[in-house]
């Protein structure tokens, strides 16, 4: 009987773990076809989605889904999902990322279901060892006690309700992985492909899994105001960032209409960085206020830093230089570009250590002062992987020669004077400039030309078919001497030059240079009354010669809304279009017209449109057509123009993705001001100077949005020559308003009042 017990015993258990087998089997098929039905749902959207958008370029994500598949019409799974909750095919929940179209529609639940399939079957195989380790415990207990079948069914219930969350009789818990963690670290490796840093912060919102984990990715941090969020809070929230991109200032203090001394400093920065970040290597500033000390301390707390960039900053000096070369062995970049450097008198050029050096870059176009040439010619030839050099208006025509041939290698040269030096002797022969040009056969962009000379020009010829970037924005050349060069340019894509080259000089480069994306035209007399050398004539052979133009900047005295046209409908890819019309409430000079049609037609035909800045006559009617179709615009300066308050409604109502807005000597108020209410917080500034505004109603605009700065203050002449009855005028001669984290500054100088 005993026997028989046993094998009866045996038996049932034998069947109980095949029938156990059996049911996990069942369940995995149905996991399966749960995960096929789900991958097949997402992988058809991914595929309508990516091949209907603005841009079907593959991703790196699609070569990772391109074996997700499967077969069948049922619908999505409507199943509970361990990680999102239960799904509802009905709600909004997809991942909304711009600019990675084949990713980005993967509905949350699918995603789930993808990533946890894995450990589901990690969880079923180790359910399934611990029932058999269970029956085979439970065959030896009987074999110790002759348990009755009673007790056998009871014991053999336990083992069917044991499961991997269960709190068994004494054995180990088998989980599954956690599954935040899980999906945590698969985004990591997902998010490094994110370079956009609107797509990073779009990826941010989604939830705080999210925003956990972008923040610990990203490494290049992108602040465009400094005001906008403290230090501490940046390097609290991103913990592990490499480079800095900071500004400051707004765009108008290069024009003279913000107080040197009205903020920006980098002091605070770079002390929160110094002890948060200490394997930073990278930092770019615009528009702000640096000392030599920060400099110091940049060198000194960074002992791997490689790379600076300065543009438009003031506050610092060659000392401040000396020590920062000194101390930063690694440094690949060094590009003072527009900067105001301080002449202390110190050599900083010789201050860079002895020994090969890791310079790539090195751009000191902006410094005044005369520097050390021995020096950098020594620098010049121990720098073998030396790319970019730009040297400042004291470096002759000689001396440049010199440098080409220690660094043949060089992509881009600034030339600095382009002119012999005044102490070169009469009798010393030429050195032979065409070689020394021909030999650097790696050129393709070229600036400079300082204080010029024509009759070196032909020196350059050899390299001008090479050349993708010319930059003649400081050469007073006319359309003569520009034509040998241009007619050689056929790659130029890039072309700054002054308005000294005439119509004529821009109808040579509309016939040559067919690849031309860039084009800048300044004027050489900036003065209202100056009688412009380019017009409408010029601007037309451009807009039928380079139809690839996707940027241009185009300063003149006269225009025609006729030529405008032309350039929307022969140039549609224009990103970037900046009209300047120098002379105020300057019609179309040949129908004597407003030049509302001209700019109408530019936001109209021109799709990808995100800059524009207009001038001229223009009514409210031009700025009905920039809120009607500038749908894209996100910066717009206006100078000069409007009629009324409408002119502005009808762009903080028409623009949705407006982010920076200036505004000078323009006919709006406060009505105009309070019909931006509602979108004051998606954009990074407004500036107005010069308008019709009054203290009361700006202050009704900080009284109805705590979040924003509302800061007002005269412009630099004004904070002079006004005295304190005069600033308390209701009138607002400047308003700067912009978003912030951390509410108003502690460093705002006295003429700066916040509202």
């Amino acid at each position: 009987m005993d026997d028989g017990m046993k094998q009866l015993q045996q038996g049932l258990t034998d069947l109980e773990i095949e029938a156990e087998h059996l049911l996990l089997a069942r369940h995995q098929l149905v996991e399966n076809d749960k995960v096929r039905n789900g991958n097949r749902e997402a992988l058809t959207a991914l595929r309508k989605r990516a091949r209907t958008t603005k841009t079907s370029v593959p991703s790196p994500f699609e070569s990772m889904m391109k074996n997700i598949g499967g077969s069948g019409s049922r619908t999505l799974v409507t199943e509970v999902c361990s990680t999102c909750g239960n799904h509802d095919s009905n709600e909004r929940t997809w991942m909304m990322f711009p600019g990675t179209d084949v990713f980005a529609k993967i509905p949350f639940h699918a995603a789930h279901t993808i990533l946890e399939t894995g450990f589901d079957k990690q969880r079923l195989q180790g359910l399934s060892l611990m029932r058999q380790n269970k029956a085979e415990q439970m065959s030896e207990d009987d074999e110790r006690q002759e348990s009755p079948p009673s007790d056998l069914e009871f014991s053999s219930n336990k083992a069917r309700n044991y499961n991997a969350t269960g709190s068994g009789s004494g054995q180990p818990e088998i989980q599954s992985p956690y599954s935040d963690q899980v999906l945590e670290n698969v985004l990591e490796n997902v998010l490094h492909f994110l370079t956009s840093r609107r797509d990073r912060n779009a990826a941010s919102l989604v939830c705080k899994s999210w925003y956990r984990v972008e923040a610990l990715t990203r490494s290049d941090l992108f602040i465009g105001n400094c005001y906008a969020v403290s230090p501490d809070r940046a390097t609290t929230r991103f913990t592990r960032v490499r480079a800095l991109h900071l500004k400051g200032k707004p765009r108008f203090a290069d024009f003279n209409l913000m107080p040197r001394d009205w903020g920006a400093h980098f002091n605070p920065w770079v002390l929160s960085m110094a002890k948060a970040y200490p394997w930073l290597e990278k930092v770019y500033l615009k528009r702000m206020s640096v000392t030599d000390d920060d400099l110091a301390m940049l060198s000194e707390s960074f002992t791997g830093f490689k790379e600076l960039v300065l543009v438009c900053c003031d506050g610092f000096g060659t000392s401040g230089l000396a020590i920062f070369v000194s101390k930063c062995r690694q440094l690949r970049v060094l590009d003072l570009i527009e900067s105001e450097v301080v002449d202390d008198e110190t050599d900083w050029i010789c201050c860079f250590p002895e020994g090969e050096s890791h310079l790539e870059s090195l751009i000191f176009d902006c410094v005044e002062s005369p520097i050390n040439f021995e020096a950098l010619e020594r620098l010049v030839a121990r720098s073998p992987a030396l790319k970019k050099l730009r040297l400042n208006r004291h470096v002759s025509i000689g001396q440049l020669y010199r440098l080409m041939i220690r660094a043949p290698q060089l992509t881009h040269l600034g030339t600095g004077s382009f002119s012999p030096s005044e102490v070169a002797g009469q009798g010393d022969q030429e050195p032979d400039y065409v070689t020394a040009f021909a030999a650097c056969k790696s050129l393709v962009c070229l600036s400079g030309f300082r204080e010029i000379v024509p009759d070196y020009l032909p020196a350059m010829y050899p390299v001008c078919a090479n050349l993708t970037s010319l930059n003649f924005s400081y050469a007073n050349i006319t359309a003569e001497q520009l034509k040998p060069i241009i007619r050689n340019c056929h790659k130029l894509q890039v072309f700054w030059v002054l308005d000294s080259i005439c119509d004529e000089g821009l109808q040579a480069v509309a016939v040559t240079c067919k690849e031309l994306r860039e084009l800048r035209v300044f004027p050489f007399d900036a003065r209202e009354d100056s009688d412009g050398p380019v017009s409408e004539v010029g601007l037309q052979a451009i807009s039928e010669g380079c139809r690839k133009l996707q940027s241009i900047l185009y300063f003149c005295q006269r225009m025609t809304n006729a030529a405008v046209i032309a350039m929307s409908q022969n140039c549609p890819d224009l990103v970037v279009f900046r009209l300047c019309i120098m002379e105020r409430h300057k019609a179309d000079h040949v129908t004597g017209e407003a030049m509302d049609d001209g700019f109408g037609a530019i936001v109209k035909n021109c799709k990808k449109l995100t800059r524009l800045a207009v001038s001229g006559l223009l009514t409210d009617k031009a700025f009905d057509y920039i809120g009607r179709y500038g749908k894209l615009v996100r910066t717009l300066s206006v100078a000069f123009a409007g009629d009324s308050d409408m002119g502005l409604k009808y762009v903080l109502e028409g623009c949705p993705q407006l982010q920076k807005l200036e505004i000078r000597d323009s006919p709006f108020g406060d009505a105009a001001l309070r019909s931006g209410l509602h979108h004051y917080y998606n954009m990074r500034f407004l500036w107005m100077s010069s308008c019709r505004l009054t203290r009361q109603g700006c202050q009704e605009i900080a009284n109805a949005m705590p979040g924003l700065v509302v800061e007002v203050f005269r412009s630099s002449d004004e904070v002079f020559r006004c005295s304190d009855e005069e600033v308390m005028d209701d009138s607002v001669g400047t308003l700067y308003m912009y978003r912030s984290l951390e509410g108003p500054r502690k460093d705002a100088p006295k003429f700066v009042t916040i509202l």
